[in-house]
């Protein structure tokens, strides 16, 4: 049987379009809070909470309420907003143009482990999201990757079978269980190789 036909690319965020720095938001966390940006980062990331957030059981205000209660400091809601946004970095990964594109040829999705809080500043931010008419966030479907939950409701979505689309992450274990379905996986560790990757899986480049 001939390969299926390519209708659809679904994309990872963080590390993939958008620059992602966490040290950047302990340090503006550390500034209230009496602890270093090492130790601030250990305790979220051990915090059960923190993948609530993600998972979108607690919401923004909830989550800044709770950081302040258990590690200290006082900031307000906005300076948390403000340092936690931090993470992301200002210049996209990719150019808008490979997006403006693919959208020609390919239906495209982003699918992506994330909070509320980076929905609202990426989305109001980055014009990439122009050309991702579907947007599949773990905060809203309640289910992160690599769950195959979220990623069924993005092919859902998408209006497309696994077998065809392709999914771009940076870590394998998300893209091996974007394989697991059926999808074409693209294992993005650099962006800058993200063209030749897409081209080798099948993908035409305008």
């Amino acid at each position: 049987m001939p390969p299926q036909k390519i209708r659809a690319i679904i994309s990872d965020i963080g590390r993939v379009i958008v620059g992602v720095d966490v040290s950047r938001a302990m340090q503006g966390l550390s500034n209230s809070i009496p602890l270093s940006p090492k130790e601030i980062w250990s305790a979220i990331e051990k915090d059960p909470r923190f993948v609530d957030l993600q998972d979108g059981r607690i919401g923004a205000r909830d989550w800044h309420l709770h950081i302040v209660r258990r590690l200290g400091g006082n900031l307000t809601y906005d300076q948390f907003i403000q340092a936690w946004n931090a993470a992301l970095l200002p210049e996209t990964l990719q150019p808008d143009s490979l997006w403006a594109g693919l959208a020609k040829k390919y239906r495209l999705s982003l699918l992506s482990n994330t909070d509320p809080i980076h929905v609202a500043h990426m989305e109001s931010t980055f014009t990439f999201f122009n050309y991702f008419p579907v947007r599949i966030y773990s905060c809203v479907v309640g289910s992160s990757k690599p769950n195959p939950v979220i990623y069924q409701e993005a092919l859902r979505a998408t209006k497309v079978k696994a077998t065809e689309a392709v999914y771009i992450d940076d870590l394998e274990e998300n893209v091996v269980a974007a394989k697991s379905l059926g999808m074409i996986g693209v294992h993005c560790a650099d962006p800058a190789t993200l063209r030749d990757r897409l081209s080798a899986a099948g993908v035409e480049l305008a």
